[in-house]
């Protein structure tokens, strides 16, 4: 069986995740384990829900290799939900419940779920989240664990920035060993309080927030829907040690009014992945707040982080960090060879986090792993003390008259200009270079900037090719369900200028 044991300075904690509930509950049976904006259940509690949603699950026919759609904002039972159908040894692929009709069946039909569970469902092959994972269902019909082994755990949609979402295949080895790099590179013990704020159709807010800290003995708190004006009421009142968020969420904050004195003393860290941070924007919420952002890089296609700033030692902001204890993580060029020069070139990593490959699609899964190297798509480069620095992404790469133009290069310069908030750069068509950079603009509130004037700090630091050849100042980005700027609908908009 190739599942992990997740162990805790070498002590093992659970041979399989799926036993984690009962585990819990054996060695603690009243202390706090999760809770979501109505309700928090000790370990005991959530051990019996678990159980019963398994039962309910079992009668409707669920076994070993199922797979289970789940349509539900972030709620308790999504994970009372997890728990269960790993204990049959089924699979779960969590539905974004903003999804279009269409959308949402797409994800069902091609990941063959067996079953639909979502707040009030009635349809054929559709159940009530109430009736498998409320508080109503019998904590007495108890179901010994069945069939777990190394089989399926997740299966995470991609955002679809490329064509159709394709289903990232994540097994209980993949799980395991990611929780177990998130514990050790963050420290994480029986002290941790995370609160939950990313979409649980995501496997950063499963994996980060949920299971880590449950795993390392701590707690999770699942946030409703994010609010910029209420984040740090909640805060207070919850009192997490962290919480992992995208750049997006960090902005929103650093623009909430100036007079806003929120205590944060509770928190020891902030977690940020995704999408690479400007630096400008972390010096602003360290400042202010008070609180380190400790940022990091990694895919849904391996398991969530590859790369961390490390927590004890030398943050740099700018990098995403050091690579995980347990994963190797490299340059590669085009040819398939490894550079060891610092140039840069596509990162690649390798590792038992590494997905077992996209569901159904064989061809992309070949192009995509190849000779056990995760092909992210990114470039990158490592400096010289290690860290990774992240270029941009290849599909992103501007040719301007033959020219490679990295529009995350163009993002820093116009992010260091005091009076912008966030920045992308994308390519517009052009009749004869091809393409040429246009930026798009979030001015930082209460702050007056022209593109005239972003222009001519742009050229103090680029070349003629690089500065952007039109600016649009806007109130907001698009973004894709998970919060990373959306440069499709940018190019689209642009285009459509």
């Amino acid at each position: 069986m190739n599942v992990i044991p997740i162990t805790s300075d070498g002590e093992e904690i659970v041979h399989h995740i799926a036993e984690l509930p009962d585990f819990r509950a054996e060695r603690n049976p009243t202390g706090p384990c999760i809770a979501d904006d109505r309700e928090q259940l000790d370990n005991q509690a959530f051990a019996n829900r678990v159980r019963a949603a398994a039962a309910v699950l079992y009668r409707h026919g669920i076994r070993s290799g199922d797979v289970v759609a789940v349509v539900l904002p972030n709620r308790l039972e999504l994970v009372t939900i997890l728990f269960a159908a790993w204990r049959l040894g089924a699979a779960v692929t969590p539905v974004n419940p903003d999804l279009t009709f269409d959308e949402a069946r797409y994800q069902i039909e091609d990941s063959a779920a067996r079953v639909v569970i979502t707040e009030g469902g009635r349809g054929i092959g559709t159940l009530d989240v109430a009736d498998v994972a409320g508080p109503s269902t019998n904590p007495d019909a108890m179901l010994d664990p069945v069939a777990v082994g190394d089989g399926l755990a997740l299966l995470i949609y991609t955002s679809g920035t490329t064509g159709r979402p394709k289903g990232v295949m994540l097994d209980h080895g993949n799980i395991a060993a990611m929780c177990a790099m998130i514990i050790s590179a963050l420290s994480l013990d029986e002290s941790e309080h995370s609160l939950l704020i990313l979409p649980l159709f995501h496997v950063n807010g499963i994996v980060v927030s949920v299971l880590s800290p449950l795993l390392a003995g701590g707690r999770a708190t699942i946030a409703g829907r994010f609010s910029a004006a209420t984040f740090f009421d909640v805060v207070a009142r919850v009192r997490p040690t962290y919480f992992s968020a995208v750049p997006a969420i960090y902005a929103m904050l650093v623009s909430q009014p100036d007079q806003l004195g929120p205590d944060t003393s509770s928190l020891r860290r902030a977690i940020c992945g995704a999408a690479p941070m400007p630096a400008e924007l972390i010096a602003r919420f360290e400042t202010r707040f008070g609180v380190p952002i400790v940022e990091g890089y990694g895919l849904s296609e391996g398991t969530c982080a590859s790369t961390l700033n490390p927590l004890a030692g030398h943050r740099k902001p700018g990098t995403v960090g050091l690579p995980l204890s347990g994963q190797t993580v490299a340059i590669m060029d085009p040819d398939g060879n490894l550079i060891t020069d610092g140039s840069p070139g596509e990162v690649v990593v390798r590792g038992p986090n590494v997905m077992r490959g996209y569901l159904g699609q064989p061809a992309a899964t070949a192009r995509t792993i190849v000779e056990g190297w995760l092909r992210t798509g990114d470039v990158g480069r490592f400096d010289a003390d290690g860290y990774l620095v992240l270029v941009d992404r290849i599909k992103d790469m501007i040719i301007r008259g033959g020219e490679n133009i990295y529009p995350k290069e163009i993002e820093n310069v116009l992010h260091a200009h005091p009076g912008v908030l966030e920045a992308a750069v994308v390519g517009a068509p052009d009749p004869v270079l091809g393409e040429v950079p246009v930026a798009h603009i979030v001015p930082l509130p209460g702050s007056v900037v022209t593109d005239a004037e972003l222009i001519e700090h742009c050229r103090r630091s680029l070349a003629r090719i690089k500065v952007p050849v039109s600016i649009f100042l806007a109130d907001g980005l698009p973004r894709n369900p998970v919060g990373k700027i959306d440069k499709r609908k940018l190019r689209a908009r642009t285009a459509t200028a």
